[in-house]
């Protein structure tokens, strides 16, 4: 028998110790709350993805009655890119929660569907995506979506 540690490396941030360029693409994030449909949660979310070309694509989530049939604003974001700008990476998401009538103060974690989503996107481009997870109290920085989620499946796991 074996045992491995999974290491998960982040850098925490203060909202000034962000970049000019993350605090731009979270306040797009954070924007996008008052565009999401949550009337059965209450919890808005926002996410902003950067594309390899400057473009920034927005998303929220959409709550149905039928709740599988909703959907988070990671994933709103990331198939909206690869649909309008399929050639275009994903360089950065950000991604905000809003509810009780403010933003988090920790910050808000993607969901396992949204994880694989995201790593998806990082395949298909062959390039990692930066993660911005805010937090009015402090933000979540993951060089790469596989670091939320390392032992990931991708199109080649299912080749055999």
């Amino acid at each position: 028998m074996k045992t491995y540690e999974i290491k998960c490396p982040v850098t925490v941030c203060a909202w000034d110790e962000l970049s000019d360029e993350q605090r731009a693409l979270v306040t797009k994030a954070k924007e996008q709350t008052d565009r999401s449909y949550c009337p059965y949660s209450g919890f808005h979310v926002g996410a902003a993805a950067e594309l390899q070309n400057g473009t920034v694509v927005l998303g929220c989530n959409q709550e149905n009655a039928a709740y599988p049939s909703g959907l988070c604003a990671e994933r709103t974001a990331l198939f909206a890119a690869g649909a309008q700008f399929p050639e275009q990476p994903v360089v950065r998401l950000a991604i905000a929660c809003f509810t009780g009538g403010h933003f988090t103060a920790e910050p808000g974690s993607p969901c396992g569907g949204c994880r694989q989503v995201m790593i998806e996107t990082e395949d298909r481009y062959k390039q990692p995506m930066e993660v911005i997870l805010y937090g009015e109290k402090e933000s979540y920085v993951f060089r790469s979506a596989t670091d939320l989620m390392p032992l990931y499946f991708v199109g080649d796991n299912l080749k055999g």
